[in-house]
């Protein structure tokens, strides 16, 4: 059986995760790359081992010039709409980075014409495969703890030094702030695990004089009476990542990777987790082969852009591009 071969689009931070988890894949060969750094992309080259004349500046003469089966895209987020488009009507499967697209109507319309051409279209939350969280959808769907009544998550990070001179807080590359990029994994785990959507939003967004948002808060009511909120802070000091599932029953408190299940009048309990096994990357080639199909769709992917824009829509906040 000959290899899958995979093109590599936006050569930055993450390209490197997908690059080594996909080296770890017999079925795998990174066939070429391309991005408009000629730094980036010859350091990525030399890395991964791909050769010097499978390199590109631009994408589409990548996606001319080779032939490919699948693209991983690493690009900036404003990006990822024009270079999915183009792969799938290539005839490639594709994998993205979050967030898939900045908009509703571009993953509307990317999801039907992956369909239209029978193209695998994945987009990289990976806590979808994190046995933490994998243990929350379980317990939360089996109803281990009741009924769910309350959901709290919250991110903290240092993003506004992170991403400081970078193309994250250039409005018209990165479509949004901290709400839109890290905190995009945190509503995926929200919706994923609680499996609805909000019917009421009500948010607070502040910029802190950054181009971009870099704060925001919002409650949400779903259709049951299910109350959550959902807390996204990119000027704190360090990395804190926090869930509270609340059911009728008992509740699921997560915190920076450590889990504990309680019940009233009970002590603690700490699960014993497996090994994790499998990731995004692994994943995504297990799809085009047809060896499993349950894969971060992009129907995943436009739940929570369609709450992102709803957080945007209700505290009346407008990127300026």
């Amino acid at each position: 059986m000959r290899q899958l071969r995979v093109g590599i689009i936006g050569t930055g931070g993450m390209s490197r995760v997908h690059g080594r988890q996909l080296k770890e894949l017999n079925e795998v060969v990174i066939e070429a790359v391309a991005d408009p750094s000629e730094t980036q992309r010859e350091s990525f080259a030399r890395e991964f081992e791909v050769e010097q004349s499978r390199t590109y500046t631009d994408y589409q003469l990548m996606l001319k010039e080779t032939e490919l089966d699948a693209v991983v895209i690493c690009s900036p987020h404003m990006l990822h709409y024009q270079q999915a488009k183009d792969a799938i009507k290539s005839g490639l499967h594709v994998l993205l980075e979050k967030p898939m697209v900045c908009s509703s109507a571009e993953c509307r319309e990317l999801i039907k014409l992956a369909s239209d051409h029978g193209i695998i279209l994945q987009v990289s939350y990976q806590r979808h495969f994190h046995p933490e969280f994998q243990y929350i959808r379980e317990c939360v769907q089996n109803g281990l703890i009741g009924k769910l009544t309350t959901v709290n998550a919250s991110l903290y990070q240092d993003w506004n030094t992170l991403t400081a001179n970078t193309w994250r807080q250039n409005p018209s590359l990165s479509g949004g702030g901290m709400l839109m990029d890290s905190g995009s994994h945190i509503i995926d785990v929200l919706l994923w695990i609680t499996g609805q959507q909000p019917e009421e939003v009500h948010a607070t967004i502040e910029t802190t004089g950054f181009p971009v948002e870099i704060n925001s808060m919002t409650t949400l009511r779903f259709s049951d009476g299910l109350l959550g909120s959902l807390t996204i802070i990119g000027d704190a000091p360090c990395w804190h990542e926090t869930y509270v599932f609340g059911g009728e029953k008992g509740a699921i408190f997560y915190d920076n990777g450590e889990l504990t299940l309680r019940y009233l009048d009970q002590k603690p309990l700490i699960p014993t987790l497996p090994v994790q096994t499998t990731n995004q990357d692994k994943r995504f080639i297990e799809a085009i082969l047809g060896r499993n199909d349950d894969y971060v769709r992009g129907e995943y992917a436009l739940k929570v852009i369609e709450l992102t824009e709803k957080i945007y829509a209700s505290a009346n906040y407008k990127l300026q591009i």
